[in-house]
């Protein structure tokens, strides 16, 4: 399959990020990466599966499902076209805490870890760059899950949410943003029980705190929020 019209796409993410035309190129040659169609429903990655490939999705929507005591499962984070997923699953003899389930119709690009981590004869710079990016992949996420760690020390749903609302408006460069997570992803984030999180929201959009919307919020009074912050 021809990948070069998907070539903006990919440089788009964090593991690709700025790579030229010919480097993608050179990578995908050596890689030959797997590409596969899914109809809406079908599974991508499948809970308690280890995996061993990087995922990219090239068109299309996916879910992030995780299951419940109860046996349901519940989305939690949602991904359009250029999302990542199994990037530290795939290095890891871990097994997958998550279902990856197709949205809508949707294509996949799939590259083989152990190709990532063990770069061809040749050596292109382009490979070193993509270690690079890989290793500052992993690493942004382990100092979000610090910044979710303090958002958890707070005892208070309230201050919890204000903490998350600025540093996601912060990370947009706009008081209103756009999020991946369903309101159940984002009450498992906080460590709160749904129906408490959509109470609480409900509040501070009452009080002209904030505007919620399907997906996205926006930041009203930013102030006060960060008065509520350092109340706590």
């Amino acid at each position: 399959m021809d990948l070069r019209p998907y070539y903006p796409l990919l440089r788009e993410t964090s593991l690709l990020r700025l790579m030229r035309d010919d480097e993608l190129d050179l990578l995908m040659s050596c890689f030959a990466p797997r590409v596969r169609r899914y109809q809406k429903g079908e599974l991508l990655l499948l809970a308690g599966y280890e995996t061993r490939e990087t995922g990219i999705l090239l068109e299309g929507q996916i879910l992030a499902l995780k299951n419940t005591p109860d046996g349901a499962s519940v989305a939690i984070t949602q991904m359009g076209p250029g999302g990542l997923f199994g990037d530290v699953l795939s290095g890891s003899s871990q097994r997958s805490p998550v279902s990856i389930m197709a949205q809508t119709a949707c294509l996949a690009l799939y590259l083989p870890y152990d190709k990532i981590i063990q770069p061809c004869a040749q050596l292109h710079d382009s490979h070193l760059q993509l270690l690079k990016n890989l290793v500052q992949t992993i690493s942004n996420k382990y100092f979000a899950l610090d910044r979710r760690v303090e958002l958890l020390i707070c005892k208070s749903l309230r201050t919890r949410i204000s903490l998350w609302l600025l540093e996601q408006a912060e990370q947009a460069g706009s008081d209103t943003f756009a999020v991946p997570l369903t309101r159940a992803g984002l009450a498992e984030y906080l460590n709160c029980d749904r129906s408490a999180l959509s109470r609480e929201l409900g509040r501070m959009q009452r009080e002209g705190l904030i505007e919620t919307f399907r997906g996205s919020f926006k930041i009203l009074d930013k102030d006060r929020l960060r008065a509520q912050c350092q109340a706590a």
